[in-house]
């Protein structure tokens, strides 16, 4: 039981390793934003996207989940790649800040309760402190 204790939360993005990973100005300008509940600022979110991309590629992620609650009341996430494939058929790994502002997940497999073609399930995901 002791080694589940110390390995508990190894791999989550929290705020020491906020503190490591941004810059000072960033880091602060990102808890400011946090507490007061504002909207983040692009230039921020691009910094903080970058610096988490990073930080997840080196704990072996390849895709990240924007994890959110459906009107249903149920539970669901959306996972998508840090993978880009080229033209040239090589591949980058990215993530923008509008990216992390903003998702767009996919909702046709939800149930809608009514008549609406599953096309037109659809929701998105977005910044909340």
């Amino acid at each position: 039981m002791g080694r589940i204790a110390e390995e508990y939360g190894m791999l989550v993005f929290n705020d020491h390793t906020m503190q490591e990973m941004l810059p000072s100005g960033t880091y602060k300008t990102l808890s400011k934003t946090i507490k007061e509940g504002k909207p983040l600022d692009l230039e921020v979110a691009n910094v903080v996207a970058h610096a988490m991309k990073e930080w997840a590629v080196a704990h072996g992620a390849t895709h990240y989940t924007h994890w959110f609650q459906p009107l249903s009341g149920i539970t669901s996430e959306k996972h998508d790649a840090f993978i880009n494939p080229q033209a040239n058929g090589r591949a980058i790994m990215t993530f923008s800040g509008k990216e992390l502002i903003q998702g767009e997940p996919d909702a046709s497999s939800f149930p809608s309760g009514g008549i609406r073609a599953t096309f037109e399930a659809r929701g998105y995901t977005a910044w909340d402190p």
